[in-house]
C-alpha cells in the first residue's frame, strides 16, 4: 500500500508515490492532462483510480479519473448545472455495483432555488444527475459554508463533508453549528452524523479518516496565540454517537499545519524549528504517531497545499468514451 503526495502549485503537476511508514519518494507520475486555471487538486483515491479536478472548480468544469498504473486516463462530462459556487466534490465505490462515483454539491446563485445543489456522476453510465437532499433543511439558516481543508473523507462505503451554518435566534442572536453530512454511495441517500461531545470553543474543525474510521481533528488556540491544539477523535462503530473516542490532542503551530494521516496511522505536519544561537528558524516536516506522539522528521519537503490519499496500484480498468491511453 501506497501514499501518493500531490502537489498542487502550478509549476508542479506532478503525483509522488511514497511510501507510509516513512514518507521516503518511490517515484513520480507526471499528471498527463492539464487545467484552464493551473492548479490541478486530487479529489480522492479508490482501488487505484484517482480522481482530479481544477483546483477553481466553481469557475472550471473538468473531473479526470486516472489510473496511473496503466496510464489510462478519462475527462468526465461537463455537469448538467448551470452554474457552480462554491462547489466542493467527494470520490466513492460502490462495492455492490462495482462503480465509482463522483459527488459534487455546490450553492445555488439563484434566490428562489434551494440552498443546495447535488449532482452524482456514475462511471458505468458515463452521466450525471442531479439528486435532492432528501433531509429537512433548517428554515433560520442565514449563511452556511462547507469546511473542507482535507479530501472529502470516504469511510463505510459513504463520502463526508464538515458543514458550518449560522442560524438567527431572533434579535441580534445568531448560532454557529458543525455539521456532518454524509452520502451513501450505494443508495445515494444524504443523513446527518452527530459530532462529539467536547469542552469549549474550536477554531478549525477537520475531517479525515483514521485507521479505515471516520475521524475529527477538534483545534483550539494553545497558550501562546499561534499555538494551537489538536484533539484527534474517532468513530468506533459508524454513525454510533457513543462510539466517538478522543485518540489524542497533538500540539501544532497553526491550523494549516495539518496535512492528514497516511495509511500506518501518522499525521504529517509541517514544524518550525530553531537551528542555531541566533534563532534562525526553518520548516521541517514530521510524521507523527498519535498514540504515543512520537515524532520522526522525513526527507521530502511538504505544504499545506499537499493533498494526501492512502492510493494501492491497481489494473482496475477505464473504459468508454473519452478515455486516453499515453
Amino acid at each position: 500500500m501506497r501514499s501518493p503526495s500531490y502537489c498542487s502549485s502550478s509549476h508542479c503537476h506532478v503525483c509522488t508515490v511514497s511510501c507510509d511508514r516513512t514518507f521516503e519518494r518511490v517515484s513520480e507520475f507526471r499528471i498527463p492532462f492539464t487545467f484552464q486555471s493551473g492548479r490541478p487538486k486530487l479529489v480522492g483515491s479508490c482501488n487505484g483510480i484517482l480522481c482530479i479536478t481544477d483546483f477553481i472548480v466553481s469557475k472550471f468544469n473538468g473531473v479526470y479519473l486516472w489510473n496511473p498504473s496503466i496510464r489510462k486516463f478519462k475527462k468526465l462530462p461537463d455537469t448538467c448545472l448551470s452554474c457552480l459556487h462554491h462547489a466542493k466534490l467527494g470520490f466513492g465505490y460502490d462495492s455492490l455495483n462495482n462503480d465509482y462515483k463522483v459527488v459534487r454539491i455546490s450553492r445555488s446563485r439563484v434566490k428562489d432555488m434551494p440552498p443546495l445543489e447535488v449532482e452524482v456522476y456514475t462511471l458505468s453510465l458515463d452521466s450525471w444527475k442531479r439528486i435532492g437532499l432528501g433531509i429537512p433543511w433548517r428554515p433560520n439558516v442565514v449563511f452556511w459554508k462547507i469546511n473542507c481543508f482535507l479530501l472529502s473523507p470516504f469511510v463505510s462505503g459513504h463520502l463526508h463533508w464538515m458543514f458550518l451554518y449560522v442560524e438567527d435566534r431572533g434579535g441580534r442572536e445568531r448560532r454557529f453549528t458543525h455539521m456532518i453530512l454524509s452520502f451513501d454511495v450505494k443508495n445515494e441517500k444524504f443523513k446527518e452524523l452527530p459530532l462529539p461531545d467536547d469542552e469549549g470553543s474550536c477554531s478549525a474543525i477537520y475531517l479525515t479518516s483514521f485507521k479505515g474510521k471516520l475521524a475529527l481533528i477538534k483545534c483550539r488556540y494553545g497558550v501562546q496565540s499561534c499555538d494551537a491544539l489538536c484533539s484527534i477523535w474517532v468513530m468506533r462503530e459508524y454513525g454510533v454517537f457513543d462510539s466517538w473516542n478522543k485518540l489524542c490532542v497533538v500540539p501544532v503551530e497553526s491550523n494549516s499545519n495539518i496535512i492528514g494521516f497516511t495509511k500506518y496511522d501518522l499525521l504529517l505536519i509541517p514544524r518550525l524549528i530553531s537551528t542555531n544561537s541566533e534563532l534562525e528558524r526553518k520548516v521541517k516536516s514530521v510524521l507523527i504517531y498519535p498514540e504515543t506522539l512520537q515524532e520522526n522528521e522525513i526527507s521530502i519537503p511538504v505544504d499545506n497545499r499537499l493533498d494526501l490519499a492512502t492510493h494501492m496500484e491497481s489494473l482496475a480498468l477505464l473504459d468508454g468514451e473519452n478515455v486516453v491511453s499515453y
